[in-house]
């Protein structure tokens, strides 16, 4: 069993706010078939590149609460970056948050990262003959990824 994601983080260092300055963004994958869409959200630290939190689900508000409510306590007060979807807007404090375009470049990282995954993970490629067939697997293979990933980003 893999431990919770939160143990592959390095600390951040409370006196750079940049430390806990953070890029969300959602995108989707499927299970078995393209009808059955996943979303994953995405919680980047815009410092150490680590993805502090993600979550797997539909593309409502209550997913992004779910992902916000995975977000550790030491991040939680950081500054926020997102697009323009609504739920970012409804769920993450105002003060907070700033919505924004991918021209701004206030979201590179976690765009980058998206594409990251989807070239070592072919499951979640959009054209792919390699899919999931399970919701548990496609859980499973991402977390494993996740984990792996955040620990190379380790000092």
């Amino acid at each position: 069993m893999l431990p919770e994601l939160s143990k592959t983080l390095q600390e951040p260092d409370p006196s750079d706010p940049e430390a806990t300055t953070l890029e969300l963004d959602e995108l989707w994958s499927f299970v078995l078939k393209k009808a059955r869409k996943r979303w994953v959200w995405l919680a980047l630290c815009r410092k150490s590149r680590q993805v502090v939190a993600f979550y797997i689900g539909d593309r409502s508000e209550q997913s992004c609460r779910e992902l916000w409510e995975r977000v550790p306590e030491a991040y939680r007060g950081g500054h926020c970056y997102s697009d323009f979807w609504k739920a970012y807007r409804e769920v993450i404090p105002e003060e907070q948050h700033e919505a924004v375009g991918k021209e701004s470049g206030e979201t590179t990282h976690i765009e980058r990262w998206n594409n990251t995954l989807r070239q070592r993970l072919s499951r979640f490629v959009r054209k792919s003959l390699s899919f999931s067939k399970s919701d548990r697997m496609h859980e499973i293979c991402l977390r494993l990824f996740l984990h792996r990933y955040n620990l190379s980003r380790l000092p």
